[in-house]
């Protein structure tokens, strides 16, 4: 980076923490940044809760009541009369911003030095170390920060060189916000609502304990001896070089405990990213597109090892991730499950499914409330979230609830982490998971005693969440992948040497037929309008084939399905991960140049920024199911897909594209 770029701040991070900076390799101009993506520094575990509504908790939100086959269901999906706390259950608890961590730059006339006075700016992530190294003048005087995360704790290490440092002039400022569900996961205004105490102070260290209502962590910071650090506010401390030297070095560890231990020397830190990051690059997998005639190749191997990257450090972590990782906030910091696939998905494709798996275990640790969400609404199994708090508390929405397409997810993806690892232990690690997914999608389904078939809905809002609930049954996709889940499911419990569950069976062998109208699959059954007036959102009927494999698919149906999307559909009203799902169907269909002209497909939310990041619109400037996506799609085209040709690359076209890869996995 050689300039200020709102869109373009650069982020180190582990998957649990993660550090997003400006051009200075800190968070010293975050006004500029409010416009664009945010600085914020966030974890998985650091979460906030305004104060709970006085007489009023979750337990006396009322619920809206759906008819469902002569039943009435509810679910909290309407504000009508409670729109106080519908809102605060929507907002809390939310992520919060750890801390602001930047420089205080002073020019030779003592006026702060702002975005403008910086000189000569060239920063460079360099994703082999994991090193974010920022250099510029101020005054003429050159200044350079290097700053790195330690790759297994919640800790960020800085080293700044500069002789501004030696009267002064350059110091590094540690402010502390309370939080706010906004996208900058920060109220800085409101100084009288939390508390920074300092707990233990001594030569090169200070411990800090943050308490917001009922919400508390701690701080430590570490530096060289000689340097000193001073309260400069309720709520903020500066840390200065010692008089004379040229090099400051910091070291800071945020912890939701108060044993956590002290911090680790910045030199120790960067050699741990150093050794982390060479191996995450010297394992798992690769592509290369170097020797392509296609002038889009260079772009695409671009934003391929960028979202390797970015998912590597927004992704993988012990919770689902947000839409926008721990960056900034989106949806109030919640994770929304029916993307926690296209987040986190293509880890087993690229050898890395171990990055998988720390997600996918958290679904055991909310078994207990999932399995009371499908007993309440009469149901058996498990039916898991969707906008979901780390506890697995669904929040009110008015589409959230109605969606379905998250729950085959954990099944799917269990079954790619068998595949790699078969064997007991991974049966026996996710069978409740499996089972208890597969029990609630068996007991969903309702059978249509008039047409002896099984239907999903109503109420039901598909993937293409643009359809009223009371009039939604049978999405295409949605039916295909509940005939694909059971079926993995089924082969579960005979590898645990169970026999077939006859009604899981029974429910697959007499679901509907996937609804079509002239020869093309329509997004639902209600909706013969699908190419005219719904033609907007998700074109989540190309999903049944394409990202999944289609057993009940019929391909020239689905042919004619691609080419009517590519016609009609209204583009800026899709979103990042839409993109490789139409490029995975093309592929499977041997429409090889259509699957790589989908990547590049011109539209407002398919813009890929400098850092790396799938731009979709101001209040959501990066989003990571479009990176996980396009790491998926482009693993499948160069590495097939199961019961695919058998050659090379048979998603790419032959002649203009030249694709060499190693360790990639096919697409299940």
């Amino acid at each position: 980076m050689t300039g200020l770029d709102p869109l373009g701040p650069l982020t180190v991070g582990n998957g649990e923490f993660a550090f997003t900076a400006d051009v200075t390799g800190l968070q010293t101009f975050p006004e500029l940044y409010e416009s664009g993506i945010p600085l914020c520094t966030q974890s998985q575990w650091g979460w906030h809760s305004f104060p709970p509504l006085k007489g009023l908790s979750r337990k006396d939100l009322r619920l809206e009541r759906f008819d469902t086959y002569g039943r009435q269901v509810g679910y909290a999906t309407s504000p009508a009369g409670q729109v106080e706390l519908f809102n605060w259950l929507r907002e809390n608890p939310h992520r919060l911003h750890l801390g602001r961590i930047g420089l205080r730059i002073r020019k030779g006339d003592g006026s702060a030095a702002t975005p403008a006075d910086l000189r000569s700016i060239r920063q460079t992530l360099d994703l082999w170390s994991g090193l974010l190294t920022s250099r510029f003048e101020v005054d003429g005087e050159a200044v350079e920060v290097v700053t790195c995360c330690h790759p297994a704790r919640d800790e960020l290490a800085v080293t700044i060189r500069s002789a501004l440092l030696k009267d002064g002039r350059l110091a590094v400022a540690l402010e502390f916000p309370y939080g706010s569900p906004q996208m900058n996961a920060a109220d800085w205004r409101s100084e009288e609502r939390h508390r920074t105490a300092v707990v233990q102070e001594s030569a090169g260290r200070l411990r800090l304990l943050r308490e917001l209502d009922t919400d508390r962590y701690w701080v430590q910071l570490g530096w060289r001896a000689g340097s000193a650090a001073r309260r400069a506010g309720p709520h903020s401390f500066l840390l200065q070089a010692a008089p004379g030297s040229s090099t400051l070095e910091l070291a800071c560890v945020f912890s939701p405990r108060s044993e956590a231990q002290p911090a680790d020397p910045a030199a120790r830190v960067i050699e741990a990213s150093r050794r982390y990051w060479e191996r995450f690059w010297t394992t798992g997998a690769a592509v290369d597109f170097s020797g392509s005639r296609d002038g889009r190749a260079r772009e695409l191997e671009r934003r391929v090892i960028l979202s390797q990257y970015l998912t590597a450090i927004q992704c993988c972590g012990s919770m689902p991730p947000q839409e926008t990782g721990l960056t900034c906030n989106s949806w109030y910091g919640k994770f929304h499950l029916e993307m926690h696939w296209w987040h986190a998905a293509h880890f087993p494709m690229w050898g890395r499914e171990a990055l998988l798996e720390r997600s996918l275990e958290w679904y055991a640790s909310i078994l207990p409330s999932a399995r009371q969400r499908a007993r309440e609404q009469g149901y058996a199994g498990a039916r898991w979230p969707k906008m979901s708090d780390p506890e697995g508390n669904d929040s009110p929405s008015a589409i959230g609830p109605l969606l379905i397409w998250q729950q085959p997810h954990p099944i799917v993806m269990a079954e790619s982490i068998y595949q790699v690892h078969p064997g007991r232990a991974v049966l026996e690690k996710y069978r409740e998971i499996v089972m208890e997914s597969a029990e609630f999608m068996a007991s969903y389904a309702h059978l249509d005693p008039v047409r002896g078939r099984y239907v999903l809905g109503p109420p039901l809002i598909p993937a293409q969440e643009n359809h009223p609930p009371r009039e939604t049954w049978n999405p295409t996709y949605e039916l295909e992948y509940w005939h694909h889940a059971l079926g993995v499911a089924q082969h579960w419990r005979e590898r645990l040497g169970m026999r077939r569950e006859p009604k899981w069976d029974e429910v697959r062998d007499r679901l509907s037929p996937l609804p079509t109208r002239d020869g093309i699959y329509l997004a639902h059954e209600n909706c013969p309008q699908t190419y005219a007036e719904r033609n907007r959102d998700h074109p989540s009927m190309l999903m049944a084939l394409g990202v999944l494999p289609g057993e009940r698919v019929d391909r020239q149906i689905m042919r004619n399905t691609l080419r009517k999307v590519l016609e009609v559909w209204d583009w800026p009203s899709t979103w990042g991960w839409d993109y490789p799902v139409i490029a995975m169907t093309a592929a499977r269909l041997g429409e090889r140049t259509a699957a790589v002209d989908a990547l590049f497909l011109e539209s407002p939310k398919n813009r890929w920024l400098a850092n790396g990041h799938n731009y979709q619109r101001p209040n959501l400037p990066l989003y990571l199911p479009g990176n996980g996506g396009l790491l998926i799609a482009v693993a499948m085209m160069a590495a097939g897909w199961r019961g695919g040709p058998a050659e090379a690359a048979p998603g790419f076209p032959k002649g203009e594209w030249e694709v060499r890869q190693e360790g990639l996995r096919p697409l299940l």
